[in-house]
């Protein structure tokens, strides 16, 4: 299930985005003493990022994470580590904890020393905040890659998995499907026309492993947000 959001603005889209995950986050350190979130990268988020980083909240109690992320170094252009480094572990949310999802070499090693870490002191998260191509991936769940129907299995284990995609750049790790849909609020920021026109094209067939997306936009036990302007 999904519910649209829409606005006539980018902008207003970002403040609206910024204060209700900051209410979310808020919420989570009243129950538990503290809150996690991964966000996507790409230019989309930035205004939303840099919105989100003036909010007054406890953010010392905070872990920002990444739903997935290129296996490049940060000083790359194309390392989304950097980006929410430069537009959102700033100002008020200079204090967050980072959770690195790109260590070293992306190595079997590495991979169950990042599962174990994951599931013991970030899973499930409190806010997901997804993107989505023009494929219909989401994450760095491809529907081109061999590794998707692994990474779209309701009874994966693994929590973050390597895809190696056919039709973009770069080795990627990812959180898988069965993990993401356990976060408490689900959350998909897209803007523009052609991306309005890919949600049309995901609510009307039902095959995930062509569209990534469809598993969370009718997945029948979360509501997916989704936020999007023009």
């Amino acid at each position: 299930m999904h519910k649209m959001n829409e606005f006539n603005s980018r902008n207003e889209l970002d403040e609206s985005l910024a204060s209700h995950v900051a209410s979310e986050l808020t919420k989570a350190i009243a129950e538990k003493g503290k809150a996690s979130i991964a966000v996507s990268g790409g230019s989309t988020p930035k205004g939303f990022f840099k919105a989100l980083s003036q909010f007054d909240l406890a953010w010392d109690k905070v872990t920002i994470t990444l739903a997935d992320e290129r296996w490049v170094d940060f000083e790359s252009d194309a390392s989304n580590t950097r980006l929410v480094h430069e537009n959102l572990l700033q100002n008020k949310a200079e204090s967050a904890t980072f959770f690195h999802l790109k260590r070293g070499e992306l190595s079997e090693e590495t991979l169950t020393e990042l599962n174990s870490e994951a599931k013991s002191s970030l899973l499930p998260l409190d806010v997901l905040i997804l993107g989505m191509g023009e494929d219909g991936h989401t994450a760095s769940l491809f529907p081109c890659s061999d590794q998707i129907k692994e990474g779209l299995d309701v009874e994966n284990s693994t929590a973050l998995m390597k895809v190696v995609p056919k039709t973009a750049p770069n080795d990627r790790i990812t959180f898988t499907f069965s993990h993401l849909i356990q976060s408490k609020n689900v959350i998909l920021h897209v803007c523009g026309d052609n991306k309005k026109v890919v949600l049309e094209q995901a609510n009307s067939g039902n095959d995930f492993f062509e569209m990534p997306i469809r598993a969370f936009l009718q997945n029948q036990n979360i509501e997916t947000q989704v936020y999007w302007a023009e």
